[in-house]
This record gives structure tokens, C-alpha cells and sequence, in this order.
């Protein structure tokens, strides 16, 4: 911690607010809020305080530490939500709509238009949504458009050009679609009166709605107005159709927000879901995916899934039904009370109807988390790296080496030579499908890569032959035209050349050569294509080498234990798996190898080894 940051922790103030950690170059690293800065910023740098992964990487990256101060907590958790959604914190947890979900506007102009729209503006207009299905906005969309007459127009509807008389009633309006307030036809009052109505639709509080049009019908019979009361009866026989169609799941009639989660570690995402319910009925479903929840408790996630939802709702219910209990619900219940105008709980229901009606939202959660899960797993496999699509392109192949298989020999003087086979998948290690392959056919002490890469390239091909795949897109011989002259007789001989393509890259020069062609192909060295193939190839080299001084160490520290007089296998794998290593054997004292094997044994032990004395070390046997 610096001097600076320190002087800046020791003066922090009490009050609520937000808070920002940011790294050595100003970026913004987490948002959080707080009832008390001082405390709760300076319990990051804690020393006792534990920590998961996530949270110790955040805290020592800290450099700076900036503060707002708010009156409420209430302030503070709209703020922080604002905050998160502007600068995007690497260390927050990050929500996001799984899809441009469409909203109904009301614009908040003179004589507002209602419209549908996927873009939420900060203009004082009014959203309702967002619909999940959009077949059920566009239902409500023609149920407004049936029972109101709203303008569909865009004029600017100002006092003065209306009186000024620079609009003429348009074809809505002779069609009884519009009642032409742009000609003064309707006032802005009665106008205003049905985009209230249409709120309380679009709200779904239908029954209040329809106890004010069957007022207002009853009203305008008795002033014997029948072709108004008319209209009033249409429009509360639309509603009511409209209403019944709707899923009926609790009897009590109340409004409701019931949120659940369903959480995936291994992919770390969790998806966070809202049923809306209004007098209730189920008017709308929407979701929300968190990402990432590595070290998050599910009791944070929700407490997130909350703040972003009620810090921007225009509507609040009287009760709040939860599948975890968010960690600091006091904000949440603030921002809720001022909203509502009263107290709303927020509960976790474990028994009843209300539990029955939670269980069918974590249900939902749980089917949209596995639908996200196979989409990913569907853009996973269909993404193609840039390298990949290079590569195709540059060597002229019909498909795309999605799978690339490489060869490499290793040995040491002509011994122990082994053969490793890499797989990359779209451009990245499999390690999974690696093999190593110790070679048979080739004399110990006399060195013949060719005759190595041609037992490999049978060995492995017969085998996949065998098993019907998998059958590499691509296969790359760490080698110049020998190697691959040697790789193209095996493939022949096991019946499968011209399945797939071969090619050599031969190391001095990274020339690329291709069966047939006496003349490499020449890829640019700034190519991703072939930085793609030298990866590969690095790594089946890496493999071969790695595997090769393994078998020679094995074989080195058994030989070395097995010369000295009385020393048996029995004995040797004894003192190894004792002392763990030859060179721990070497330096181990008499009486230490005495206990081990006996007196006798440890005396010619640690003789041979004191006669060994000044000798250099082989490195295979340092383990």
C-alpha cells in the first residue's frame, strides 16, 4: 500500500456513499457502496480479514481509492448501480440481458405517442417491459391501439402551432383512429386521461382500469351520451378478454416481483430470472445473465439481481418473493418503501403456495441456464480463430483445420527415442489427446528419424483406422521432405493418404512443404497462419523432448542404484521410494540408510557413493 492511499484511508469519512478502487493507471477496478465508507473501504486492506481468489487479485492491484458521498443508502445503491453499468468494473459482478428485449414507450412529450421500442432513453419518457415474447407485446400494442385513440404521428404538438392551425387532420383521423388533437379536435386533458388509463393496462392492474371505464360507461348513459357509453363498453369488453387470457396463479389477487437464480460454477454464470405478477396474474418474464460469480456468494448475486432491477422500476409491488436472501437488503427495502409508499417485504418463503409459486420461477431459471449453456456450447464450436481461417487459406485446403495433429522425434544420441503426437483444436492445445510413443523398430545407438517418423505415422494411423476417428483436418510433420516423404509411405501403407492433408515445416527456415512439390510454400512470417504452425510444432517438440528425458531419467536411477554390489531391484526401489531420489541416496548419511535397508547394505551403499565422490551429476537423476 502506498503512503498516499494510506493518508487517504486514515481520513475517509463516515457517511454513505460509493466508493471506486482503481489501479495504477486510473482504471476503475470495482464499484461498491457502503452505509459507512471508512469502514467498509478500509476493511479491503484488512490483514486478518479472509479472502478469496477473487478478492486478494482485486486488492493488490489497488492503487487509489475515490469516494461520493450520499445523504441515504438508498442514494448510494442507485448510484453504485449507475456507476457499475457505465465504467463496466473488471471485478463486478456484470449483468446483462441475454437478448435486446423490445419495450412499449410512452413518450413524454405533449399528446405522447405509445410505441415500441429497444432502445431505453433517459428523456422522462415512461418504458413498460421488457417483453420476453414479443408476440404478447404486440398483442397489448393492438389491444391500446383498438380501445384508445392515440396520434401515430410525430408532429410537434405545441400550444402554439396547433393554434396557429399548421396541421389538417390526417387519414387516422377519418377512419376513427385519431382524434386529431393536432386540430385542437381533443384536449390535452382528456387526452392525458387516456394515457393514464393505458398505464394502468400496460401496469396490469386490469381491474382497477375496468372499474373506471364502467364508471365512467354508467356515467355517460345516464347523460344519455349512448354512442360514448358505446365505446366505453367496447373497450371494457377488450379488456376483459384481453385480462381472462391471462395465467391466473394466486387467488389473493396481489401484485408481485418473484426473482430466482440458478448458478453454474464450473462455467461461472448464473442466470437471474423475474416473473412480474399483477392482480395475480403472470404478466412477464424476463432474465438476466451474471457473469462472473467465481467466489460469489449466491446471496450477492441476488443482491444484485435486485439493486439493477429496482434502482430503474417504475412500478413496485407489495411483496417481494425470493429464492437466496440478498446480503444487505435494508437499501433495497428503502428504495422499494419510497417507491411503493409503504413497507414491502422481502421474502424466501419455504412452505405454502407462495413456495409452489418460487419453485415454478427456479424452475425457469434452471431451463434458461441449460438453454444458455448448449447456445454457448454451439458458439464455442462454431467459432473459428482468425489462425485458423489463415491457415486454410494459405495452404489451400478444402476445410478448415479445425483439428491439427503434429510429430515429433526425440533421442539422445540415437537411445530412448520416443515419438510424441500434439493435438490442437481450433487453434488451442488438447491436451487430453496427446501421445507418446516409444520406438521399436529403430536400433538403440543408432539414430534414423526417418524410419522413427515412419513407425509413429502407422502406428497411429492404423490404430485411428481401427477406431473410426477421430480424424485430424490437418496433419503437420515437424520435419523438412524427408520427414514428410517418410510420414506419406506410412499413410500409404496403412491406406489412408488422401484422407486428410500432410505437411512438413521444416525448422531452419519455417519452409512449409507439401507431398509432391519439390518447392515450400511461402507464408508471410507476419502470418497468424504460420505462427499458428510453429506453435504446434514448438509444442510436439516440447512434448517429445519432455518424454524422452523422462524415460531416460527412469531408466538412469534404476541403473545407477542396481551397480552398486548387494543392490537388488527390490532394495533400489526400497532406498527410492524412502529417500526419493538417487542424489537424496547419494547425500543421505550411513545411519540414515542403515534404518532403510540394514547396516551391510547401507555400508556398500555408501561407500559406492563416497567412491562416486567429485563425479558430475547426470541430470536425469536429479528428480
Amino acid at each position: 500500500m502506498t503512503d498516499a492511499l494510506a493518508s487517504k484511508l486514515a481520513h475517509l469519512p463516515t457517511a454513505p456513499g460509493v466508493y471506486q478502487h482503481k489501479d495504477t493507471k486510473g482504471t476503475v477496478l470495482y464499484v461498491g457502496k457502503a452505509k459507512n465508507l471508512r469502514n467498509r473501504v478500509r476493511s479491503y486492506f484488512q490483514e486478518g480479514r479472509p479472502k478469496d481468489k477473487r478478492l486478494r487479485i482485486l486488492v493488490s492491484k489497488i492503487e487509489d481509492v475515490e469516494i461520493i458521498v450520499t445523504d441515504t443508502e438508498a442514494e448510494a445503491l442507485i448510484l453504485e448501480n449507475n456507476l457499475i453499468k457505465q465504467l463496466q468494473p473488471r471485478y463486478n459482478i456484470l449483468l446483462k440481458d441475454d437478448k435486446s428485449y423490445p419495450y412499449i414507450c410512452i413518450k413524454n412529450e405533449r399528446f405522447p405517442r405509445v410505441f415500441p421500442t429497444r432502445k431505453v432513453r433517459k428523456d422522462g419518457s415512461k418504458y413498460f417491459g421488457p417483453y420476453t415474447d414479443v408476440k404478447t407485446m404486440k398483442v397489448m400494442l393492438k389491444t391500446i391501439k383498438d380501445l384508445f385513440k392515440l396520434r401515430s404521428c410525430s408532429l410537434y404538438l405545441s400550444e402554439a402551432n396547433i393554434e396557429a392551425g399548421k396541421f389538417e387532420p390526417c387519414l387516422d383521423y377519418h377512419i376513427q383512429q385519431c382524434a386529431a388533437p393536432c386540430v385542437g379536435y381533443e384536449t390535452e386533458e382528456h387526452y392525458n386521461s387516456t394515457i393514464r388509463q393505458i398505464e394502468k393496462l400496460l401496469n396490469g392492474k386490469t381491474k382497477e382500469l375496468l372499474a373506471l371505464l364502467k364508471d365512467e360507461m354508467q356515467r355517460l348513459a345516464t347523460e344519455k351520451q349512448y354512442e360514448e357509453a358505446a365505446t366505453y363498453r367496447d373497450r371494457i369488453a377488450a379488456i376483459e378478454a384481453y385480462s381472462s387470457k391471462q395465467k391466473i396463479v394466486a387467488e389473493d389477487g396481489a401484485d408481485r416481483d418473484l426473482f430466482a437464480l440458478a448458478l453454474d460454477r464450473e462455467e461461472d454464470v448464473a442466470i437471474g430470472v423475474l416473473f412480474t405478477m399483477r392482480e395475480g396474474k403472470i404478466i412477464g418474464r424476463r432474465h438476466k445473465v451474471l457473469r462472473p460469480i467465481e467466489g460469489v456468494e449466491e446471496s450477492e448475486l441476488m443482491q444484485r439481481l435486485l439493486e439493477d432491477h429496482y434502482t430503474e422500476a417504475t412500478f413496485f409491488p407489495d411483496e417481494v418473493l425470493l429464492s437466496h436472501t440478498p446480503c444487505d437488503p435494508e437499501p433495497l427495502e428503502a428504495v422499494v418503501r419510497e417507491g411503493r409508499g409503504r413497507i414491502v417485504e422481502l421474502r424466501v418463503p419455504e412452505r405454502g403456495d407462495k413456495a409452489s409459486l418460487l419453485r415454478m420461477v427456479e424452475a425457469n431459471a434452471r431451463l434458461l441456464l441449460g438453454e444458455w449453456s448448449l447456445q454457448k456450447a454451439k458458439a464455442d464450436a462454431d467459432r473459428v480463430p482468425r489462425s485458423v481461417q489463415s491457415l486454410q487459406r494459405d495452404l489451400r485446403l478444402k476445410h478448415l483445420p479445425r483439428r491439427i495433429e503434429c510429430f515429433d522425434v526425440s533421442h539422445l544420441g540415437g537411445t530412448g527415442t520416443v515419438a510424441s503426437c500434439v493435438v490442437f483444436e481450433n487453434g488451442k492445445p488438447k491436451k487430453g489427446d496427446y501421445r507418446t510413443f516409444k520406438i521399436r523398430t529403430v536400433e538403440q545407438g543408432k539414430p534414423d528419424d526417418f524410419q522413427s517418423m515412419r513407425e509413429v505415422i502407422q502406428r497411429r494411423y492404423r490404430r485411428t483406422l481401427e477406431e473410426n476417428g477421430p480424424w485430424p483436418d490437418l496433419v503437420v510433420i515437424d520435419g523438412g521432405k524427408g520427414q514428410l516423404s517418410s510420414a506419406v509411405e506410412s499413410l500409404k501403407a496403412v491406406d489412408v493418404y488422401g484422407k486428410f492433408p500432410v505437411v512438413g515445416l521444416a525448422k531452419r527456415l519455417e519452409e512449409v512443404f507439401v507431398p509432391g512439390d519439390s518447392q515450400p510454400i511461402l507464408i508471410p512470417r507476419t502470418s497468424s497462419a504460420l505462427r499458428l504452425l510453429q506453435r504446434v510444432r514448438d509444442e510436439a517438440h516440447r512434448f517429445a523432448v519432455t518424454a524422452q528425458r523422462k524415460q531416460r531419467a527412469k531408466t538412469n536411477l534404476h541403473t545407477e542404484l542396481l551397480e552398486i554390489d548387494g543392490v537388488g531391484a527390490k532394495t533400489a526401489r526400497k532406498l527410492l521410494q524412502t529417500f526419493g531420489s538417487v542424489k537424496r541416496v547419494r547425500t543421505a548419511p550411513e545411519e540414515a540408510l542403515a534404518e532403510v535397508v540394514g547396516p551391510s547394505i547401507a555400508s556398500k551403499v555408501h561407500g559406492y557413493f563416497r567412491t562416486q565422490k567429485g563425479k558430475a551429476t547426470p541430470e536425469s537423476e536429479i528428480s
